[in-house]
């Protein structure tokens, strides 16, 4: 076997020059590369040492760029990245300025589609195909989709439509990394998967279809035989009746088995469905023994593996969330908890042990857990949907539609509300206040600190209607956290400072920032708690002794907590100066979150400044 080295491989074509023997070293190599990488910078690890044969299989058979590959979920890229030119970069992964955790079209021409919420594959590589039939490009589009993201109902959504459209060459990939819907795979499985996705087999196929067109009692006996015989070694069915060959299961861990399959595949063209398995953490024991644990770890000694810190840490917002949904649980039998496949990212870990048959996870079906929590209002139930502020706009029509309109109790909590630092723009719960101040009967509560956190959930929780408590990732302020449960009274503000001339009105977590301005400055500061409704009667108070008014929040400007104010002033027919202080109109990049909110003029001193500037304090 040729000595061969990852530092030579700087695009995809380079691996088209090695043999099978020599592509199973590289990947030896790039699996120790992404352990060690990402044990340097943080994030995804699991998903990623699971996709390592898989990346190279795919862009050896196949001519990317030309050929399009778009993966779902995003994270599971880093192979792919690191062997389309991206090796020496790796070190800045997901850091400011640096390479994104997801494919971006703006960063490598290799990055077909971006994708980092999950489920869209498929519509795009269909989108894809469709275009390149239309203006005659000869092209293959591969959509690799993790298990988890066929649970959503947009993957068969894409997948019955392409099911009915003529003249594409399309590959889904399925990459199922659980276990959960495959037998074992083996020597069998690797000989049935290259027989399955062989010309011998699909000429003696369309041969047989030819002869039996003419009997067609004996061509449907045939269709049904075939159909079953597959069966017998693959779950085809549901696949095969949508279009596509079903190919599979084989081990997605195996050059031998991969390479020639996708080969056989890429020849036949049309409607294709390769089914394999891999195992998150490959290659790395303790990953391998806690995939969930290596999901997404920061720094860590690979040596030695993740280890607990014995300093002493801030409660996190989702540790508060998990902790009060299980005291509520357990004084109100009628609490039912669901959440869309984040489980732990959403705290509820300790419910779902506690109350087994009270925790939903629909998996990743926004849509569905909204419309699902409404179904269980109707019947005097008390829904907890926790799901990210990203995740809630894919259910928003649901929101409204389901919920909103019929003014239904359905209590939701926002996790990563905000500025989300790594993840970056398509992950950041920016736009959730504007979203959702917009509909009737909806209530909007921002706590300040995680004693505020526990307080409106509380409130909101038994709020008669929709309600939603947002809050960011991370840590707080350190306030001590009250054991109660009770609440307080929806729309109601409170002054945290009295001072002269300017009120600094703060919704949200960006209450300690502004109160250290308000120090600076002697200003009035407010935690105004709701958003929706506003706490009016505060306001009118405010306005017989200040001269001007400044809102600050973690949230998009347009439409948020300071377009609330001004629209009580304006309905009031008050002309009050009001200087906006929030997120600005642009998709803010991954980095650290108490950087990027200084960048923006979110901290103590940017708030001072933006309010001396503006006023000449």
């Amino acid at each position: 076997m040729t000595n061969v080295s990852l530092e030579t491989i700087n695009s995809p074509a380079d691996l088209r020059t090695l043999d099978r023997d020599e592509l199973k070293e590289i990947a030896v190599q790039l699996r120790e590369f992404v352990l060690n990488s990402v044990s340097k910078t943080g994030g995804h690890l699991s998903s990623n040492l699971g996709t390592v044969e898989l990346t190279i299989a795919l862009h050896s058979v196949f001519d990317t760029p030309h050929d399009r590959i778009v993966w779902d979920v995003g994270h599971q890229s880093y192979p792919h990245k690191i062997l389309t030119g991206r090796r020496e970069r790796m070190s800045t992964l997901r850091q400011k300025d640096g390479i994104s955790g997801f494919p971006r079209r703006c960063e490598s021409e290799y990055d077909a589609f971006g994708t980092a919420h999950s489920s869209t594959s498929i519509s795009a590589v269909l989108g894809m195909a469709v275009a390149s039939r239309n203006t005659g490009t000869h092209r293959q589009h591969i959509a690799v989709i993790g298990d988890g993201a066929m649970t959503a109902g947009m993957a068969f959504e894409a997948l019955n439509n392409a099911g009915v459209t003529p003249g594409i060459n399309m590959l889904v990939v399925l990459n199922d990394n659980d276990m959960s819907i495959s037998p074992p795979v083996g020597a069998l499985n690797r000989y049935l998967a290259r027989l399955l996705s062989g010309q011998f087999y699909a000429k003696a196929k369309n041969v047989g279809r030819a002869v039996l067109s003419h009997v067609p009692p004996m061509l449907e006996l045939a269709r049904r035989f075939e159909g079953h015989a597959k069966g017998l070694v693959s779950p085809a069915t549901l696949f095969e009746e949508l279009g596509f060959n079903y190919v599979g299961p084989i081990d997605g861990h195996d050059l031998d088995a991969l390479v020639p399959t996708l080969e056989n595949l890429k020849a036949l063209g049309g409607l294709q469905f390769l089914h394999v398995v891999t195992r998150k953490g490959q290659g790395y024991k303790l990953a391998e023994a806690d995939p969930v644990l290596y999901h997404g770890p920061g720094k860590f000694d690979p040596s030695i593996g993740i280890q607990k810190s014995t300093k002493p840490v801030r409660v996190t917002f989702t540790q508060v969330f998990g902790r009060w949904l299980c005291d509520m649980a357990a004084t109100d039998e009628r609490l039912v908890g669901i959440t869309p496949a984040m489980r732990e990212g959403s705290g509820m870990v300790e419910f779902e042990q506690t109350f087994p048959k009270r925790y939903f996870d629909v998996g990743i079906a926004e849509q569905h857990a909204v419309t699902f929590a409404a179904g269980l209002a109707c019947e005097g139930q008390k829904p907890v949907v926790a799901i990210y502020s990203t995740f809630l706009q894919r259910g928003y029509d649901q929101l409204i539609h389901d919920v909103a309109l019929q003014n239904l109790d359905v209590t939701f909590a926002l996790d990563r509300a905000g500025i989300v630092g790594a993840d970056g723009a398509t992950h950041a719960g920016n736009y959730d206040i504007a979203y959702l101040r917009c509909i009737p009967n909806m209530v909007v509560a921002t706590p300040s600190d995680e004693n505020e956190t526990r307080l409106l959930l509380s409130t909101c929780y038994r709020h008669a209607g929709p309600a939603s408590v947002r809050y960011p990732r991370g840590a707080g302020v350190g306030a001590d956290v009250q054991p109660g449960l009770e609440g307080v009274e929806v729309g109601k503000a409170v002054l945290r400072r009295e001072g002269k001339g300017i009120a600094i009105l703060a919704f949200g977590t960006l209450l300690a920032p502004a109160l250290e301005a308000g120090e600076r400055l002697d200003a009035t500061v407010v935690d105004m708690r709701f958003v929706k409704p506003l706490d009016e009667q505060l306001l009118s108070q405010l306005v017989q002794t200040h001269q001007q008014f400044v809102t600050v929040e973690e949230a998009a400007i347009m439409g948020s907590g300071g377009s609330a104010v001004l629209e009580y002033f304006s309905a009031q027919a008050l002309a009050l100066p009001v200087l906006m202080l929030g997120l600005p109109d642009l998709f803010v990049d991954h980095g650290d979150q108490a950087t990027i909110l200084a960048e923006l003029g979110l901290d103590a001193d940017g708030i001072e400044r933006a309010i001396r500037a503006r006023f000449h304090a």
